[in-house]
């Protein structure tokens, strides 16, 4: 009875520590066709709001954004306006620059990776987001941009 209620301390103890690890840092996306790493997502939270930066591409450095002007994709931000509900991040939107789209986000971790949703009112999809510790940043405190649409 002991070691039961010594292993579900254990476990409480663990969910508690991922929520309280939030979703700041360096993230590896998956590209949904190939199933291959595609970017390094830098999430980074500003004035009380979390926002995503694309900090590296892993194939087409070049690739530009479907947006006005078509910006190049490295260095843009992507999500913006995010803020902590509970355990889930919500109330922000997400780019898709390579449809040059914007939808309705919502984040939240489950385990060691990042669930991220874009959605149009009810409807959505899921990408999951792994975490990236090799990304060496630049340091220095990150001020949003969001892109012209």
């Amino acid at each position: 009875m002991k070691k039961v209620l010594m292993m579900g301390a254990l476990a409480l103890c663990s969910m508690v520590a991922q929520a309280a690890e939030g979703i700041v840092g360096y993230w590896t996306t998956i590209d949904d066709e190939t199933k291959e790493a595609k970017s390094v997502v830098q999430i980074y939270e500003y004035q009380g709001k979390y926002y995503g930066r694309i900090v590296d591409l892993l194939k087409d450095k070049e690739a530009k954004a479907k947006t006005p002007g078509s910006p190049k994709i490295l260095g843009m931000d992507i999500i913006w306006d995010l803020e902590k509900d509970d355990d889930t991040f919500s109330g922000g939107e997400i780019l898709d620059p390579a449809k040059g789209k914007v939808y309705g986000c919502e984040i939240w971790r489950e385990g060691k990776n990042l669930i991220v949703r874009g959605k149009i009112a009810f409807l959505g999809r899921n990408q999951t987001w792994l975490p990236n510790t090799t990304f060496k940043g630049k340091g220095g405190k990150l001020v949003p941009r969001k892109p012209k649409l």
